[in-house]
């Protein structure tokens, strides 16, 4: 694990940032939680030492990080960016909006662009999940008991040329294909909310498929593609047959926990070599 310092782990949605303080204990490695309201679960951080600020209070988020002697971050779990008159930037966050812009906010731009301010500015070192996490990136090949037949690589295929696509565009990194045809692409949304919107899209016969790949160069320090149980979950209520992802490329939380929910609900989970 990267430093020996106290790693402070900038919390949004999701069962990563769970993932991440449980690696560091592991460790021995000390911790403190910077979460996100609105976007970070209490459940998750749990007992961990935590701080908690809006999206747009940049100031305090970064007064409490030095104040518990942080010295190396890891960003993890989802944000949904609100408008920037929602967000209500501090004067810090001004800044940072008044340099780079704000056209690209939420993507990958912006994301690389936040990271060189925390380190060429701030003085952190920011690090990826998966340096700390690496035995849970995806295993090329399939995970569990569940393959995709002929109809089923056909439309991976499908989803791969889609969302490389997307992927060039910056919008997003994941699709769903069924049949042929592609029945969403994932944008601000995120992949939970894409799933939920294409079943009522499905067509009859075998479910869609979930394709989701890092986009064309992916800063790999943040918003890796992520799947987790509550993927496989969503996956399966909206009918569903299969999740690929990139192998190497994508976090997998609780990876025996993702296959064993795949398993009970038919659902092949793959790693794909694009």
């Amino acid at each position: 694990m990267a430093g020996k310092g106290t790693l402070g782990i900038i919390a949004g949605s999701g069962e990563l940032p769970r993932r991440l303080i449980e690696a560091a204990r592991a460790e021995g490695r000390p911790v403190f939680v910077l979460a996100l309201e609105g976007a970070a679960d209490p459940a998750a951080i749990g007992d961990a030492p935590q701080g908690w600020i809006r999206l747009g209070a940049a100031a305090k988020g970064l007064r409490l990080l030095r104040q518990h002697g942080v010295d190396d971050i890891v960003l993890a779990g989802g944000v949904k960016w609100p408008s920037l008159i929602t967000v209500r930037p501090d004067w810090r966050m001004a800044k940072f909006f008044a340099r780079v812009g704000v056209r690209a906010i939420g993507d990958n731009s912006l994301l690389s662009a936040f990271i060189k301010a925390l380190e060429e500015e701030e003085g952190f070192r920011v690090v990826g999940a998966d340096s700390l996490l690496g035995a849970s990136l995806a295993p090329a090949g399939v995970l569990g008991r569940h393959r995709p037949d002929e109809d089923a690589q056909r439309d991976i295929a499908l989803g791969i040329r889609a969302a490389r696509a997307l992927g060039a565009l910056d919008i997003g990194q994941a699709v769903i294909v069924q049949h042929g045809a592609v029945l969403g692409l994932e944008a601000v949304e995120g992949t939970d909310a894409l799933i939920a919107r294409c079943k009522s899209l499905a067509r009859d016969g075998p479910g869609g498929v979930l394709v989701k790949l890092a986009k064309p160069g992916q800063e790999r320090r943040v918003d890796l593609p992520t799947i987790g149980p509550r993927t496989i979950a969503k996956a399966a209520e909206a009918g569903l047959r299969g999740v690929a992802v990139e192998a190497d490329a994508t976090l997998i939380v609780n990876r025996q926990a993702v296959i064993e929910a795949a398993d009970k609900a038919n659902l092949f989970v793959v790693g794909l070599v694009p």
